[in-house]
């Protein structure tokens, strides 16, 4: 018996790449789908492919760097279905460059949804989560959740922070012996439009995007994210059917957890020298 059938999950960010299929995985097996995300078109479309499958949604927008919104989403999602199982706090976005070249606003834009999104998510959820007592928090950091890299600091200070608050949530209900189980995702290179997402906002912000900028973004998405979304979704999906606190998605974040592991101080030596040769 499938661990989600017959559970009410969350899925946040639910309009494309792996919230989507996020969505269609628990479709599959049975669950009850409460999806939201900024992007309506899209979320719409995730829902009818979901129904089509079989599955009960529930569908609103939301910008989970909006507290009070998050919160009165937790409510009505608790209203709608009578009880809440399992939230995946997926939603997020790329961007941002070097410490010297991001502004304020790079850094306060990616936090508020990257960290703080999971953070509104899991506060706003667990009350409920906790109640059903059959809980699971899934909260997706990233491998750059374990490993630094250049010009990406805002989003590895956000998906760093996704690790930490998940694993002392973690800590926290095993202590108090609650019933819900948390685990954290780190996503290898997926194929989705995060990173194409990131370069159209730095656009319509009136940045300008040199040649080497267009470079490294075409070389990030064709080398880089290569596994299909689906295929991501139902590692996270069987990960948290079977229980696991740390989830590993695709080779290149097993192999980038060794080497962290293995050479603390030499990985940060070894992504530099890469990221030079990446974008020459």
């Amino acid at each position: 018996m499938s661990s989600v059938r017959g559970k009410v999950a969350v899925v946040t960010g639910a309009a494309s790449g792996i919230g989507r299929q996020l969505a269609l995985e628990l479709a599959r097996r049975g669950a009850r789908l409460a999806l939201s995300d900024v992007d309506e078109l899209g979320l719409g479309e995730t829902a009818d492919r979901a129904e089509a499958l079989g599955a009960a949604v529930h569908t609103a927008r939301l910008d989970v760097s909006d507290r009070a919104a998050v919160e009165a989403y937790a409510t009505a999602v608790a209203g709608h279905f009578g009880v809440v199982h399992q939230v995946y706090n997926n939603a997020g976005v790329a961007g941002g460059s070097t410490v010297l070249e991001n502004s304020w606003a790079d850094y306060d834009r990616v936090l508020s949804i990257n960290l703080f999104g999971v953070i509104h998510g899991t506060k706003a959820f667990l009350p409920h989560l906790i109640a059903s007592g059959d809980g699971h928090v899934v909260n997706v950091s990233s491998l750059n959740g374990i490993m630094g890299q250049g010009r990406m600091t805002a989003y590895c200070t956000s998906k760093f922070g996704v690790r930490g608050f998940t694993e002392s949530l973690r800590a926290e209900l095993l202590a108090a012996g609650h019933p819900v189980q948390v685990s954290v995702v780190h996503p290898g290179g997926v194929r989705t439009n995060i990173a194409t997402a990131a370069l159209e906002h730095a656009r319509a912000q009136g940045q300008e995007l040199t040649p080497d900028d267009e470079a490294r973004h075409r070389a990030y998405t064709e080398k880089l994210l290569r596994m299909p979304p689906e295929q991501a979704a139902r590692i996270v999906v069987d990960g948290v059917e079977a229980g696991r606190p740390r989830i590993l998605v695709g080779n290149d974040a097993r192999a980038v957890d060794l080497l962290v592991r293995l050479a603390p101080r030499l990985y940060p030596v070894l992504v530099a020298r890469a990221e030079r040769r990446f974008a020459s």
